[in-house]
């Protein structure tokens, strides 16, 4: 089965960007609970480091992941960047005190989101921002992506994309603008089991649109293992091909469809390694078929 190893982010616009098939996700090197400092913020730096030196060219991040810690993890470690690296950000939430998430996404709101970004970033421009869709947005869903596409023409953000959205907020937007990628839910397990559990979508119904439009899905939770009863043909896969069962998703995802960019995130350099691995993992016809 086809698994090309590049995709464009903006591909019918005048920008388009070349990537890699496997991104870096970086949500997992804050503290816990998604907030605060890492624990080992020397590895956290190593791992940024390794994932660009091993060829990695996208890195997905947000301002209210720590809040702002991962941002200022890739500055710090990254920065000044290199040219064909594409850092992506999204707005639409903010991170209370109480370690809450909260939705941030009136267009004055998003404005100071993405001005966030640019100077934890140290950017003149981002060259891709998802508009993260959250249940209390639906009201004024038209406005928010209006105001994205508004900072795009405004030279803030090169290319706009949406995240967490329904196949009818998908058409929406692309009504109203080139959508260069949607960030869902997706993974080997989450095709029906945890899709739509912020208030949005999964990949799963909205892969035909990307699809016929070649925009990126980048999945989000994709390692996600929580296995239902008798759903263990991941792991059956994993044991035929001698990898790890987060590999054997990294591949089946890469596999599914050549609009897929995964983003796994990860920790430390060791399991950084093993997911970039997976990268070269060829899945027959014949077994994709079996997975389903």
């Amino acid at each position: 089965m086809s698994n090309p190893k590049t995709i464009q982010i903006g591909a019918n616009t005048a920008n388009p960007y070349t990537l890699n098939r496997l991104g870096y996700g970086t949500m997992r090197l804050t503290g816990e609970g998604f907030y605060g400092e890492p624990k080992n913020r020397d590895e956290a730096l190593r791992v940024l480091k390794r994932a660009i030196d091993a060829g990695i060219n996208y890195i997905d991040t947000a301002d209210f992941y720590g809040p702002g810690v991962t941002n200022r993890l890739i500055a710090e470690a990254l920065h000044p960047y290199k040219n064909d690296l594409v850092i992506g950000t999204k707005v639409g939430a903010i991170r209370g005190s109480d370690k809450s998430w909260n939705p941030y996404s009136k267009p004055d709101e998003l404005r100071k989101s993405i001005d966030n970004n640019l100077k934890e970033l140290k950017q003149d421009q981002i060259t891709l921002v998802h508009y993260r869709f959250m249940p209390a947005h639906e009201a004024h869903f038209d406005e928010s992506v209006g105001a994205m596409f508004d900072m795009q023409k405004e030279g803030k953000i090169i290319h706009v994309g949406l995240s967490n959205v329904s196949r009818t907020q998908l058409e929406k937007g692309m009504g109203m603008g080139n959508i260069a990628s949607v960030q869902n839910l997706y993974g080997y397990h989450q095709r029906t089991t945890l899709a739509g559990h912020m208030g949005g979508a999964g990949g799963e119904e909205i892969l035909d649109i990307l699809e016929q439009n070649g925009i990126p899905l980048i999945p989000y939770f994709s390692l996600h293992t929580s296995l239902n009863k008798g759903e263990d043909k991941i792991e059956e896969m994993a044991k035929k091909y001698n990898v790890s069962p987060a590999q054997m998703n990294i591949a089946w995802l890469l596999h599914k469809s050549p609009v897929m960019l995964p983003i796994p995130g990860t920790t430390s350099v060791a399991h950084l390694e093993e997911n970039i691995k997976a990268a070269d993992i060829e899945i027959s016809d014949e077994d994709m078929a079996y997975l389903g």
